[in-house]
């Protein structure tokens, strides 16, 4: 008999068209002779619905304005959670074996989604509630592995409402503590928005101003002149950790942003990346320790940043990834694809993961 799998995409977050790409490679790679599948899409609004028409419909946003849609609820019934669809009048139960979450950033990726389904105790594939929030908040992230020696860049954190109240005295920490120049991102976001280079006093508040309009803390970071380096990990059944090669990305642009990464067509990849072997070794034993210490489950991916330091090279984590693009240019499925884990075999492997 063959598993029931709900993918639900959309959502309410800056990465919502980003998601519609996923999850169309999702449907259209997913193995049909072992899974039924369905899809739930969440507008940008935050309405969910059950939709049941042409996967192409998806990735152009055309999706909600479908005739079959069908307005749906999750209901969080411990141990026997459920989706309820009111179709023609009448309300349908729709259970499932697992979900796929193929959406990224916030209310989607931070451990919001991913709380209400294990409160509905449905199994769904990626990391918990915890390690969600944590790995989603770059902060927090930083603080815990700062306890492991894991090198970083060195960073000041500030809040929204310090900006608004003390943009001159933030500037001047910055600039007394960090040299230009550095990097401002919102604490919590993906895919690079609301990042900003910041190479002066007036760009410096101008990327403040945007990063707090994103999230409640702000990060400022040093800015590491290397290459962008990056690796996948996908949990086995015993819970060890299979990983990747290393890729690396040149974004040909100023840095890796969202428009680099999914509208613009300058970014170069290197499969293997192009380091030296005890680098790899290096990246490949941080990023499972990563991994471990952040609770993740499923997938990850964890990127780097490789720079000549005294005649070596030195690795500076930069982030870590907890449901990383499924789209036809993503690294993910690149990564391990060059491991000889096809995107119909890792999306197996995933769902098989799948917890509570």
């Amino acid at each position: 008999m063959k598993k029931h799998i709900i993918c639900i995409f959309g959502g309410k977050s800056t990465e919502y068209k980003v998601s519609l790409r996923s999850v169309e490679c999702v449907l259209r790679n997913i193995d049909r002779e072992k899974y039924d599948v369905s899809a739930i899409g969440i507008t940008e609004d935050g309405k969910w619905y059950l939709y049941e028409d042409e996967i192409n419909l998806i990735p152009s946003d055309e999706w909600h304005k479908s005739k079959k849609i069908y307005p749906v609820t999750l209901c969080p019934t411990n141990g026997g959670g459920a989706f309820l669809v009111s179709r023609d009048g009448k309300t349908e139960t729709l259970t499932a074996d697992a979900v796929f979450p193929v959406a990224h950033g916030k209310y989607c990726e931070d451990g919001t989604l991913q709380g209400m389904l294990s409160l509905a105790g449905i199994p769904y594939v990626g990391c918990g509630c915890a390690a969600s929030a944590i790995c989603m908040d770059k902060t927090l992230t930083k603080v815990i592995l700062s306890n492991y020696d894991v090198p970083q860049a060195n960073a000041l954190v500030f809040s929204a409402r310090e900006i608004a109240s003390d943009m001159d005295g933030i500037a001047a920490r910055v600039e007394e503590t960090l040299k230009y120049p550095v990097f401002v991102k919102p604490s919590s976001s993906g895919s690079s928005v609301g990042a900003a280079k910041a190479t002066d006093r007036e760009t410096l508040e101008a990327a403040l101003t945007n990063a707090a309009n994103y999230d409640r803390k702000v990060l400022v970071e040093e800015f590491i002149k290397g290459r962008e380096v990056e690796i996948a990990a996908l949990e086995n059944e015993d819970g060890t950790v299979t990983l990747s090669p290393c890729g690396e990305i040149n974004p040909g642009a100023e840095f890796y942003d969202y428009e680099t990464k999914y509208e613009a067509d300058t970014a170069e990849y290197f499969i293997p990346a192009r380091i030296l072997g005890v680098t790899d070794m290096r990246i490949r034993d941080t990023a499972e320790l990563i991994f471990h210490v952040l609770g993740c489950r499923g997938l990850s991916r964890i990127d780097f940043f490789v720079r000549d330091f005294k005649g070596t090279e030195q690795i500076i984590f930069n982030e870590i990834n907890t449901l990383p693009g499924f789209t036809s240019i993503s690294m993910y499925p690149k990564l391990f694809e060059k491991h000889g884990i096809g995107i119909t075999e890792l999306i197996t492997r995933l769902i098989e993961s799948a917890g509570v």
